[in-house]
């Protein structure tokens, strides 16, 4: 997309507030070539716009929320989406113009948006030195001392470790170091002392990690091994959910003294077809490889949403034979053991069959098991008051069984 007027002059200090209605000033070339961009994007869309005044108003909104719900993958503008325009999503910017002052801040605010831990920060791409420009934009609106507080540093700094205003701070090697250190694999934990140091240095490690992977150096330079980052993150994982069951499940900051990275974590998963690409091997090799098991294992155990499929994943592959077509063959297992799973469920806590079945398929439907309001209420059939029966506890027996049944076959499920 692009702004367009006749022989515009380009202005360096200050990005002019957007027009994207106006196509009166486009030469006959630029119309037409518009139009072209813009029949494109019909046919991938199935949308009807044009270079027309009110449609091009409406495409111009389209973009914006496509590029807000992350349907475009990456956008090339001049002079257009610079203001007015927010989509916490964005991570990158390339620039090839020269700005200073308002319009370079304008510009590079549309990417610095804090989404969650993961996206702490936005990346500016520069094809032109806009350093010294930089320093003197945040100095003029900000503080002049506040460029290297907004900008991150160079690779070898998070990477090594640097010094700053009399202190040290540690770089990605110095962290690795101490980890292996003070918790050698396996890792080994003495107390809540120890375990909440783990927590805090395996942190630290995710964060620096999300920071220099936007680092090309960084590419094959991680230092430990992928099974032994597995084997750290496993242990971190446990503890999460030890450290959960104590406190309240829906935070993440559990203790005042004990957060977990779990949106870092989370980052790096591991799918369920890597592990059925392992098993294939695994049958491949006519399943003698027994190394194959140990990395599914360590895999699955490193990864907050597999982890709840272990005993699924280990009685499929106990299951493997030459004829086993590996892939539509998982699907009908998992199709059996969760229709035997719940029959257990409704059989065993006398729930009503057909609204149990439709509570739960509405579940895997909307992505979350909803175990406030009514609903749950409806598949669980009334207690007699003479019966010794307690409703509240039945209620919370049953709702702890629906969620692990729902952890442990949510991403299976082929909704309808």
């Amino acid at each position: 997309m692009y702004r367009y007027g006749v022989n515009e002059a380009e202005n360096d200090d200050f990005v002019e507030d957007e027009n994207s209605e106006n196509t009166d000033g486009l030469d006959k070339s630029s119309r037409d070539f518009l139009e072209m961009a813009i029949d494109d994007y019909n046919k991938i869309f199935k949308t009807n716009y044009d270079t027309s005044s009110d449609k091009f108003e409406n495409y111009y909104k389209d973009v914006s929320l496509r590029m807000k719900n992350r349907e475009i993958d990456i956008l090339i503008v001049v002079n257009m989406f610079l203001t007015g325009f927010d989509a916490t999503t964005l991570n990158t910017l390339w620039v090839d113009k020269n700005l200073k002052y308002h319009g370079l801040l304008q510009a590079f605010s549309r990417t610095n948006r804090i989404l969650n831990s993961v996206k702490t920060f936005g990346n500016i791409v520069c094809f032109r030195n806009l350093e010294e420009e930089t320093n003197n934009a945040i100095a003029l609106f900000g503080d002049k001392e506040a460029g290297s507080v907004v900008l991150l540093k160079n690779f070898e700094s998070y990477y090594n470790g640097y010094d700053e205003g009399g202190k040290h701070f540690d770089g990605y090697v110095e962290l690795i170091d101490k980890l292996k250190t003070l918790f050698p694999l396996p890792a080994l934990f003495e107390g809540e002392k120890a375990e909440k140091t783990f927590i805090m240095l395996y942190g630290a490690i995710l964060r620096m990690k999300n920071i220099l992977s936007t680092f090309d150096n960084f590419e094959g330079m991680e230092i430990l091994s992928d099974r032994d980052f597995q084997d750290y993150q496993s242990e971190y994982i446990d503890l999460y959910q030890k450290y959960k069951s104590k406190g309240n499940e829906k935070k993440e900051n559990i203790n005042n003294d004990v957060v977990f990275e779990i949106e870092l974590v989370k980052q790096v998963e591991i799918n369920i077809d890597y592990i059925l690409m392992l098993v294939k091997k695994y049958q491949q090799e006519g399943n003698q490889n027994k190394e194959i098991v140990v990395t599914i294992e360590k895999a699955v155990s490193s990864s907050m949403n597999l982890r709840s499929k272990m005993e699924l994943i280990r009685n499929f592959l106990s299951r493997i034979n030459a004829q086993t077509e590996v892939d539509r063959d998982w699907k009908k297992f998992v199709d059996e053991q969760r229709e035997n799973d719940l029959v257990v469920i409704i059989e065993e806590e006398k729930l009503k069959m057909e609204e149990t079945r439709k509570f739960i398929d509405n579940s895997f439907r909307d992505g979350v098991l909803k175990t406030t309001g009514t609903d749950i209420d409806v598949i669980i059939p009334a207690v007699s008051r003479f019966g010794g029966g307690n409703r509240v506890e039945k209620k919370k027996r049953v709702i702890d069984r629906l969620a692990a049944y729902y952890e442990k076959y949510v991403e299976l499920v082929s909704i309808k």
